[in-house]
């Protein structure tokens, strides 16, 4: 794993600017609402979300890798991910704040999202 590594980087294109508190933007999977920004954060460069899916799974939370939103909107408040909602609660389960600082949990998790998958391949 390697931090330049495409799936802890935005996108180009993807409409993100530094600087921009995401916090409380709602999430939209591939197939529909995932949940709400809780933060941002980029430990060891593993830049990440980590999203409040409770509207799908009372109390839990996901960490997405940056690399697979697809787009940010400002004005909406929405941020889009390639990857459905069942791909992020398939995703290694996060349940302490500090496992958003360790680098092994982390690569679990860019593992998971850099699989192919039904909608196509996450950025490499």
């Amino acid at each position: 794993m390697t931090i330049d590594d495409g799936i802890w980087s935005y996108a180009p294109g993807s409409g993100h600017a530094e600087g921009l508190d995401l916090t409380g933007y709602t999430v939209q999977a591939a197939d529909g609402a995932l949940g709400e920004v809780e933060r941002e954060a980029a430990p060891h460069g593993l830049r990440h979300l980590v999203v409040d899916a409770g509207l799908w799974v009372f109390g839990h939370s996901a960490v997405v890798p940056v690399g697979v939103v697809t787009s940010v909107d400002p004005e909406a408040r929405r941020i889009t991910l390639s990857c459905t909602r069942d791909e992020a609660k398939q995703a290694p389960r996060f349940r302490t704040d500090s496992e958003t600082q360790d680098p092994a949990y982390l690569a679990g998790v860019g593992a998971h999202y850099r699989r192919p998958t039904s909608h196509g391949t996450p950025p490499a």
